[in-house]
């Protein structure tokens, strides 16, 4: 049986630093199951769910913050467990773009949550649009609906939302 285990880590983005997590990660004979990457700023962001025998994340939990400390990461582990599946729950790919402002991100997560859908996965980008530079924001994200849920209703609910808030906004079932 494998065990898990949520890695975190930030640092300054330079080339080589996945290259020598995933080293370590490897020479400990655990395997990188999940992973997201990203830049943001300067800065590199990593957050890798790893597996392995009890004792091969034991080494791995041991040696982690001397090797993130070389290749100048600050790193935080968290043992976790395998996602159970309890309730039955839909997948759905939401995208939004709007003229950015502050609360996009603050609003979508409150009407979710308010209905008990998870966010699964986000990301979020800043840019100016094309021709006109006017600063504009997109959110695509996954989200896991609760099979019980009516999804006609709750896509015409999110659609109204989205209209009051002057958003331009996709939701569909993932593929």
């Amino acid at each position: 049986m494998h065990n898990r285990m949520v890695i975190t880590a930030l640092g300054q983005d330079r080339p080589g630093i996945v290259r020598e997590l995933a080293s370590a990660v490897t020479e400990t004979g655990c395997n990188i199951e999940d992973s997201r990457m990203s830049v943001l700023g300067g800065e590199f962001a990593v957050i890798l769910m790893v597996a392995g025998r009890w004792n091969e994340l034991a080494k791995l939990e041991a040696g982690l913050p001397n090797t993130a400390k070389r290749i100048g990461l600050e790193v935080h582990l968290r043992r976790t467990e395998a996602t159970q599946g309890g309730e039955q729950l839909l997948p759905y790919r939401v995208e939004v773009v709007a003229l950015d402002h502050p609360g996009i991100v603050a609003e979508l997560a409150n009407f979710f949550a308010t209905r008990e859908i998870n966010i699964r996965d986000m990301n979020t980008a800043s840019y100016a649009a094309a021709h006109t530079g006017t600063p504009m924001f997109s959110v695509q994200m996954s989200v896991d609906v609760p099979a019980g849920l009516h999804i006609a209703s709750l896509r015409d609910e999110f659609m109204d939302f989205c209209d009051q808030l002057n958003l331009d906004a996709l939701m569909e079932p993932a593929r």
